[in-house]
Parts: structure tokens; C-alpha cells; sequence
């Protein structure tokens, strides 16, 4: 006598679940992340982050797949998706630059204030997103902004001068790039970011001693990334088909 039917088990719930599970699981990443900023440890703060950005970058895909939104329709992946993205792209990178100090007191402290404030007034923006997948205003990726001060040792006053204009342009009409949803110019765009990405890697495992040309290629492809979009804007022929 079988005790337990196999046949009866729910794959689909349990196999969509999994993928909010996987969403989740950011946050405890988040949580090792802020245990190494408060302890100062900001090389491993990142590859915390590093591996929440991995984490975030395939579970849409995943979900997708499986079809997370027919098979759990009353579990909101969306909601999951921007409380993480609040924690990781823009909580631990604000807590990061004001622990480290970079721009002094009482400064610091007022330029994580000014990124946690803005930000969370962005996500609350339905339209945040173009109908070509750019963003409307600075996307609040503070994670990459922290990170590329971190990388080029910013002084104070360029630390604070580029936290003031991003939060700035959070409010203006000013379009970024999406690199993988945004179809113009796509394949110059991943390029360019996995260019960023390994520069901004190199430079974790050098513990940021880094070399000037590694910080030449981050500062430029980091430039490109955050300028294309309104170039894009400004110029819309420009990469179509």
C-alpha cells in the first residue's frame, strides 16, 4: 500500500516557488554585505553584492521559464524583486559609503541620506521605464556608482559631486541604458558592460591597488554606460535598424 501518491505533488508550485526562493535568498546576501561594511571589510561587501547581482540577473529569466506568474498568482515576484533590488542597489551601497567615510563628515552622512530618500521616491515611479526599456532618470544603481568611487579612489569632492548629480537626474526625463533590454545598439552594450564588469572585478581581486589602465577601462566604459542612454535620446535614429 502506498502511503504517499507522487502523482499528487504539486511540481509546478513547488518548482515556481523555488524561483521566489532563489529572489529571496538576495536579501541574505544583502545581510552578509552589511555585516562586512560594518566591519569594513568592503572588498567582501562587494563580492557580496556581486553575487546578489547574479542572482538578480537570472532569476527573471527563470521565472519566465516556469511560468512564476500563472502558477502562483497571488505571490508577487515584482514586490520580492523591488525589495531587494531597494536593499541591494541602494540601502547596503548608501550604508557603504557613509561607514567608509569617503566624504567626510558630516557629509557622508548626508549623501547616503540623499540616496536612500531619492530612491525609495523612484521606485514609487510607475513610470520609470520607456516603452524601449530605457530608464526614465538615474536608475538608482548605487550599487555600481559606490562601487566605481571605491575603484577609482574618489576624493571627497568627486565622491559628492557625483552622488548630488545622480540624485539629481532621478528626477529628470534624462534616459539610461537598460544593457540587455534595450534592443538599440545591444550587442555594443553587453560588450561594453562585461568589459565593466571584468575591469570592476580585477579590481576586487587586487583589493583596489589597482593599476592605472584597469582604472582608465573602468572609468570609460563606466562613462559609456551612464551616458549612452541620453545620447540614445537625443539621437533616436541613432543604432536602429
Amino acid at each position: 500500500m502506498k502511503i504517499f501518491n507522487y502523482r499528487r505533488v504539486p511540481y509546478a508550485e513547488i518548482r515556481a516557488f523555488s524561483v521566489h526562493v532563489l529572489t529571496a535568498s538576495g536579501s541574505f546576501l544583502a545581510f552578509l554585505g552589511v555585516v562586512a561594511a560594518a566591519e569594513r571589510r568592503f572588498v567582501d561587501m562587494f563580492w557580496w553584492l556581486g553575487l546578489a547581482l547574479l542572482v538578480d540577473g537570472i532569476d527573471g529569466p527563470i521565472a519566465r521559464k516556469v511560468r512564476v506568474k500563472e502558477v502562483l498568482p497571488n505571490w508577487s515576484g515584482d514586490t520580492l524583486d523591488n525589495i531587494i533590488d531597494y536593499v541591494t542597489y541602494v540601502l547596503l551601497p548608501a550604508f557603504a559609503l557613509y561607514q567608509s567615510g569617503m566624504i567626510g563628515e558630516p557629509w557622508s552622512f548626508v549623501a547616503a541620506g540623499m540616496i536612500v530618500v531619492s530612491s525609495a521616491i523612484y521606485y514609487a515611479d510607475m513610470g520609470m521605464k520607456t516603452d524601449e526599456y530605457f530608464f526614465s532618470g538615474f536608475p538608482v544603481v548605487w550599487n555600481m556608482i559606490v562601487f566605481s568611487l571605491f575603484v577609482i579612489d574618489a576624493s571627497a569632492t568627486t565622491a559628492l559631486s557625483v552622488v548630488v548629480v545622480s540624485v539629481v537626474l532621478t528626477f529628470l526625463p534624462i534616459h539610461f541604458l537598460h544593457p540587455v533590454r534595450v534592443e538599440r545598439l545591444r550587442p555594443v552594450n553587453i560588450a561594453v558592460f562585461l568589459a565593466w564588469c571584468a575591469f570592476g572585478i580585477y579590481a576586487l581581486l587586487l583589493h583596489f591597488a589597482t593599476p592605472q589602465w584597469v582604472v582608465v577601462g573602468f572609468v570609460a566604459t563606466g562613462i559609456y554606460l551612464y551616458g549612452i542612454g541620453a545620447v540614445l535620446q537625443f539621437f533616436p535614429s541613432l543604432g536602429r535598424k
